[in-house]
């Protein structure tokens, strides 16, 4: 493996500029910005037992026939989509990483939406090196998130395992369509290095489906359940592993066409 190396300490406050700006221009939706925690924000390491009781309680008050499963998956669903989305774009497109340590994040009613990062030094090397870093720090915040979630509401190992190899694998694909030139071998050694990093192998695969003109495409074969059908047992995710087989590959093969075309 490549060693890594650091950006120059004068450069933090651009690179993390760069990373922030990057992540909004390539997803649309990211809103960060450098800095430190605001006051009643999320803190990766820190006192978090409030904003968890907050947001805990938003979501039963929303969803109050959904139950305690449902608002634990989405206490962590809620918290660990920015790091990992963050983690990919630094490793796959900013071509450096943060240290997702620093990372806050905020809360809107009951979405976990907006982040800052603390400026400091990325560090860089190849591809498999990048993997390595950032799957290291996402299993430390995971690991601490895990924790968290449980002093409020039951979340086994298992399903928030698979729950975030979920996330990884979608990142996965969500990569190829914005860089359509990877091929879909160098997207699927991407994924299983990712998936071997975080200990997540075998909670979840890349699958290649054929599109009607021969272009191969590529589609999440999820062993988690995000709960949604709870909410409504009516409508189930494209990727949900409850429905039929062959139905859940045509939505998926739907949507990933529409995101190439």
């Amino acid at each position: 493996m490549a060693r890594s190396f650091l950006f120059a300490q004068d450069d933090a406050d651009s690179a993390t500029t760069r990373l922030i700006t990057t992540a909004a221009q390539v997803t649309g939706f990211m809103k960060g910005e450098p800095g430190a925690a605001r006051p009643g924000w999320y803190r990766a390491g820190g006192d978090n037992a409030d904003f968890m009781a907050q947001l805990y309680q938003a979501l039963a008050t929303t969803y109050p026939a959904a139950g305690p499963a449902f608002w634990a998956v989405r206490l962590w669903t809620n918290l660990i989509w920015q790091p990992a989305y963050l983690a990919v774009i630094g490793t796959h497109i900013h071509n450096a990483l943060p240290d997702l340590d620093s990372l806050s994040q905020q809360r809107r009613g009951i979405y976990v939406d907006g982040y800052r990062l603390v400026p400091g030094a990325q560090s860089q090397g190849d591809v498999a090196a990048r993997i390595e870093r950032a799957s290291g720090q996402l299993k430390v915040m995971s690991a601490r998130l895990h924790q968290e979630v449980n002093a409020v509401a039951k979340l086994r190992p298992l399903p928030a395992q698979r729950l975030l190899a979920d996330r990884m694998l979608s990142l996965m694909v969500w990569l190829r369509s914005r860089q359509p030139t990877l091929s879909v071998d160098t997207v699927v050694a991407y994924s299983e290095a990712w998936m071997a990093a975080l200990g997540l192998s075998g909670q979840g695969q890349l699958e290649t489906v054929r599109a009607p003109d021969g272009r191969a495409l590529l589609i999440v074969k999820r062993k988690g359940c995000c709960l949604d059908y709870l909410i409504d047992p009516t409508r189930l995710c494209a990727s949900c592993p409850k429905q039929d087989n062959a139905l859940r590959v045509a939505r998926q093969s739907a949507n990933a066409l529409a995101e190439l075309d």
